[in-house]
């Protein structure tokens, strides 16, 4: 049934846990739906980092909100994705109240949002949390606290040995067997934290940050836990994608074979869609369009081959074929978490070298760029256009395409710039017309 609290019907809800199981019932309302409702098109949208069932709802309610009356003869459905991701409380989301957007703390602790999306996030580790918590908030100046806080937010995140979870949470892959462990996981911890804090400083050197202060390690503390639960939750996007989604897309094209399938994903939601397409099952063509919105994830991820690298390919080569259609890539440069500091995280993981003083407009440059922050890249055939153009264009009917979508996706305060500032109703158009929704 549709939720009477959404603005588009008829709605529907999947939740995945961590590991990718469904909750059952809200899948097979889903199947049954779709059919009964005589749904054409349905639009499947998954959150970023995000711990919060209504504010990811509320996302959801907003973005989809024009899509009945951009295309009123479609026949549409519409499915919200709910899996355990996290947001750090000074991330806000342009235009939401502040009860779902809080304002930075001043110093670099963990406030009372932060620490139960973290307890969220997590289960069972109460105590590793309130130490973190404690070195955060008394700060100590000897270095060997800053490696004990490295060691507790590694046993925090739960580090994965190779195998099957460490391929969810690789970019590239060389003949078959995932990159290697983050370097910033086995590394000096304090040597981490110095860098992340310079970088931290570059940015308010620039202008996108106010009233950071002097680089300060334990500055730099706060945003290697904040980086080490995006790699927590980079593993989890692909594993509840690749487990989870790509499975319950290939059950309701069993279930419902005239249904055209239309994935859209934001920030690590991104992620996961695109992972859905590795768990689609063999001869599935019910995707028909794919839509990442500030994608937080490497824009090498679907090149057969790296530039700098030819025994290496993306962790996600090829699969931009399973899309019966075009896989459409919103990328902006007001985007300073993909620009600056996903760059710095990559280079951390043994991927790139440091982007500390090469200045944010160079951050592209780094080998391990975003996805959102500059579009697919090492992909033969890749279209690039501005939003502009791409909401008069008609798009490639496959094969991997830019959109530059600066133009408004722009505003946001630190440390995110712009990642979440999605809530346009040009980019809501635009997955009406990569997937050729009328």
């Amino acid at each position: 049934m549709a939720d009477p609290a959404m603005s588009v019907t008829p709605y529907w809800e999947l939740t995945f846990d961590a590991d990718g199981d469904p909750a059952g019932r809200r899948r097979d309302q889903l199947l049954a739906g779709v059919t009964e409702r005589k749904v054409r098109d349905l639009v499947v949208f998954v959150h970023g980092w995000n711990n919060d069932r209504s504010s990811a709802t509320r996302l959801y309610d907003r973005f989809l909100a024009p899509l009945p009356r951009l295309a009123p003869a479609a026949r549409i459905g519409y499915v919200g994705v709910l899996w355990p991701a996290m947001r750090f409380s000074d991330e806000p989301i342009p235009d939401f109240p502040r009860a779902m957007a809080a304002e930075a703390p001043r110093r670099p602790v963990l406030d009372k949002d932060t620490r139960h999306a973290l307890l969220e996030s997590f289960p069972g580790r109460a105590i590793l949390v309130e130490q973190i918590a404690r070195l955060l908030e008394q700060q100590p100046p000897e270095e060997a606290e800053l490696e004990e806080f490295g060691r507790l937010v590694r046993l925090l995140v739960e580090v994965v040995a190779p195998g099957p979870q460490a391929l969810f949470a690789a970019d590239t892959v060389a003949e078959g067997v995932p990159q290697s462990e983050p370097e910033m996981f086995t590394g000096s911890s304090a040597a981490a934290c110095e860098e992340f804090a310079r970088a931290l400083a570059e940015l308010e050197a620039s202008g996108a940050r106010q009233g950071f202060g002097l680089p300060h390690p334990w500055e730099g503390a706060h945003e290697l836990l904040r980086q080490a639960t995006y790699y927590a939750m980079k593993r989890r996007a692909g594993t509840v994608g690749e487990r989870g989604l790509g499975r319950v897309v290939g059950q309701l094209a069993k279930a419902a074979p005239g249904v055209r399938v239309h994935l859209v994903g934001h920030s690590f939601g991104a992620r996961l869609v695109s992972f859905a397409l590795r768990g689609l099952p063999e001869g599935v063509r019910t995707v028909k369009s794919v839509t990442l919105l500030q994608g937080a994830f490497s824009h090498y991820a679907f090149a057969a081959r790296l530039p700098h690298d030819a025994r290496a390919g993306g962790v996600l080569q090829g699969q931009q074929n399973r899309v019966d259609g075009p896989l459409v890539c919103c990328h902006s440069r007001h985007d300073s978490a993909l620009g600056t500091l996903y760059p710095l995280a990559s280079r951390m993981a043994g991927d790139s070298r440091s982007v500390a003083g090469l200045g944010i407009g160079r951050a592209l440059g780094a080998k391990w760029g975003a996805m959102g922050y500059g579009g697919v890249q090492a992909v033969p055939g890749t279209r690039a256009y501005t939003l502009a153009e791409a909401l008069r264009a008609k798009l490639p009917a496959s094969g991997c395409v830019n959109v530059d979508a600066a133009a408004v996706v722009r505003r946001g305060g630190p440390p995110a710039g712009a990642h979440s500032d999605i809530l346009h109703e040009e980019l809501a158009r635009l997955v009406l017309t990569a997937g050729r929704i009328r």
